[in-house]
Order: structure tokens, then C-alpha cells, then sequence
């Protein structure tokens, strides 16, 4: 929410009159204004996670960055991907989960993680040979040694080992991404 300085003010003056009205022993619902009592809602922040009414945990739904892309804390191994995969947006999480699902069975024994709110996959601890992160009207697969595979992947990077694979809705070449997947995991992994 943003505000004005004179808006700033004014909120103070409406907090400090409920602080007062609560050491006078008036309620803060009674001293407060309707428009304090919006302005305090909305200043409010969700809590992330918490505890329903049955005394189960409820999970926070992740907040989605620009673009759409999932904001998951970083970590090692399968949960995060996969947390990472079920918050993408629409079509782009069966993306997801076939680009999860070719990598795990094209090379057994992957590494993955979650750095950058982006999942990263490898070959033990040699570093990782891929990536990939949601944008509004695609998902970029990112080749850390693309140059390196033939055919040469399409999109071009301004580092010069980078190559991308843009994977727009209903255009995903499953076995030329397999092919690519398997050649990128035998090259040596970059440690970010």
C-alpha cells in the first residue's frame, strides 16, 4: 500500500488515538473509526501458515512472483521441485511435471534443488546442468553448457555458454528435450 506523507500522518494519529482509547479502557473497535478499521485490515499481513479450526497445519499457498513463477524457499531434494511444480500456474505445471518426470528417467540418481525460486537439476556433486523458471506465456528451460549439445538449443544467452528452450502451450518436443537432457547431464555442471 502506498501513501503519502499526509496519509502516513493521519494514520498515526488514528493508531495513537486507538493505542490511548486502550489504556482508557475503551475497546480499539469502539475508538476506532470504520476507515482506521480498513486501513489496519489492510496493512495487516497474512499469516503463512497456520493452524485450522479441526487442529490441522495448513500450508501457506506460495505467492507467485512476475510472470507467474512460483516463490518456493530454496532447499535439496525432490520436496521442493515438486512444491515448486504444484504452485506453477495452469498449463504451465503439467509443463512442469513432464519436464520433472523426463529428467528423472533420463538420468537416474538426479539431483535436484530449489535456488532463486527455480528449479535446478544435476549430477551428484559435479554442479547442475539444468533449470527451468515460468514466465507469462512460457517456460524457459535453461542449458548451463547448451552450446555444447547438438542440435544447438534455439535461444540464445548474453553469458556464452547458455543456450534456452522456450516452451510455449501445446509445443513441447518431448524427445528432442530428452535428447538434450541426456547430452547436458554427461558435460561437467555449473555450481551456482
Amino acid at each position: 500500500m502506498v501513501r503519502t506523507k499526509n496519509g502516513l500522518n493521519k494514520m498515526a494519529a488514528k493508531v495513537r488515538k486507538n493505542a490511548g482509547a486502550a489504556k482508557n479502557g475503551e475497546s480499539r473497535k469502539a475508538a476506532a473509526s470504520p476507515s482506521a478499521a480498513r486501513d489496519t485490515k489492510a496493512m495487516m499481513k497474512p499469516r503463512a501458515a497456520g493452524t485450522g479450526s479441526n487442529g490441522a497445519t495448513l500450508a501457506a499457498k506460495p505467492k507467485l512472483l512476475s510472470g507467474g513463477n512460483p516463490q518456493i524457499p530454496k532447499g535439496e531434494g525432490d520436496a521442493p521441485v515438486q512444491a515448486f511444480i504444484e504452485a506453477m500456474p495452469g498449463w504451465k505445471r503439467d509443463i512442469g511435471r513432464r519436464i520433472d518426470a523426463i529428467i528423472v528417467r533420463t538420468v537416474p540418481g538426479v539431483r535436484k534443488a530449489v535456488k532463486w525460486n527455480t528449479p535446478f537439476y544435476g549430477v551428484g556433486d559435479v554442479g547442475f546442468f539444468t533449470a527451468f523458471h515460468c514466465f507469462n506465456k512460457y517456460v524457459k528451460v535453461t542449458f548451463f553448457h547448451g552450446t555444447s549439445l547438438r542440435p544447438v538449443p534455439p535461444g540464445e544467452s548474453k553469458q556464452k555458454n547458455i543456450r534456452y528452450l522456450d516452451i510455449h502451450e501445446g509445443a513441447f518436443d518431448e524427445a528432442q528435450f530428452a535428447s538434450w537432457v541426456k547430452q547436458a547431464a554427461a558435460l561437467p555442471g555449473v555450481v551456482p
